[in-house]
């Protein structure tokens, strides 16, 4: 029988400690990892995170084998479209947005979308690198000589994205194509985690040999480090295996289709 590249997983958001809701969505299944952070009045972060996190991940339970960069940046297109249309039914959303970091296989073939400021991260060999380039003011200081990376982890801007998935413009996500073997970890998580983590804490969470205690010790770390956020991380092996069903676990704000804008309106695509 045939093999196929795919994840095995563990996952969890957790509201966290000082917000009253939890504006994080996200997907993990054998072919899609996706992470959506949002942020917005009126109670409308969920509404973006999980109205984009149920875009993408439709789109893949829908198109298995379908070329993943192409599938993720239609996708993201979809999901702007859609909060457009959530805005337009209720104008109390106007400014509602998500990062969105997904990672998506195709069994031979992998891609990341990358939207703002939430991060991939990839352990091989227990070597930690990030796979994601953050879409946001300190970053852009950073890549220009005008902040260390050290300023930028403490500038009272790291959080201003110059990118998002909203209503308002088309977004243009980073589309990478990832070279990933059997063996690799993944890590997808929200800023909630990756604000309050430093690389090593990072990589000694992630190197813990059960993915269920990984993604606890990194969650817990970041609540116990501080954050002030929603906390959300998914922790995924990369194997080799033969086809599965490609159903998966849904996150944060997701779970609740009341959050999605219309899911009746993600029908198949004729052209990603």
């Amino acid at each position: 029988m045939s093999t196929l590249l795919q994840f095995r997983f563990a996952a969890r958001s957790e509201t966290g400690r000082v917000r009253t809701n939890n504006e994080d969505g996200g997907f993990a299944g054998p072919y899609l990892l996706c992470v959506a952070d949002g942020v917005g009045g009126a109670e409308a972060g969920e509404i973006a995170s999980a109205t984009t996190s149920y875009v993408v991940s439709a789109r893949a339970l829908a198109h298995p084998g379908h070329e993943p960069a192409r599938l993720l940046g239609a996708a993201t297109r979809e999901a702007h479209a859609q909060l457009a249309a959530g805005i337009a039914a209720d104008p109390r959303r106007t400014g509602m947005a998500t990062t969105l970091t997904a990672v998506l296989t195709d069994g031979v073939h992998t891609a990341l979308a990358h939207v703002g400021d939430s991060r991939a991260y990839l352990l091989r060999d227990g070597e930690l690198s990030q796979l994601s380039h953050d879409q946001t003011l300190v970053q852009s200081m950073v890549d220009d000589g005008q902040l260390t990376p050290a300023q930028a982890a403490a500038s009272p801007y790291r959080n201003v994205v110059l990118q998002a998935v909203d209503g308002e413009h088309v977004p243009d996500p980073d589309l990478l194509m990832l070279d990933l073997r059997p063996g690799d970890r993944l890590l997808l998580c929200s800023d909630g985690l990756s604000d309050v983590l430093s690389p090593a804490a990072i990589a000694l969470g992630l190197g813990l040999d059960s993915r269920s205690m990984a993604v606890d010790r990194l969650v817990l770390a970041a609540l116990d480090g501080g954050s002030r956020d929603n906390v959300t991380a998914i922790v995924a092996d990369v194997v080799d295996a033969p086809p599965i069903s490609a159903n998966g676990q849904v996150l944060g704000a997701a779970i609740d289709l009341t959050n999605v804008v219309d899911p009746a309106a993600v029908r198949p695509l004729r052209s990603a």
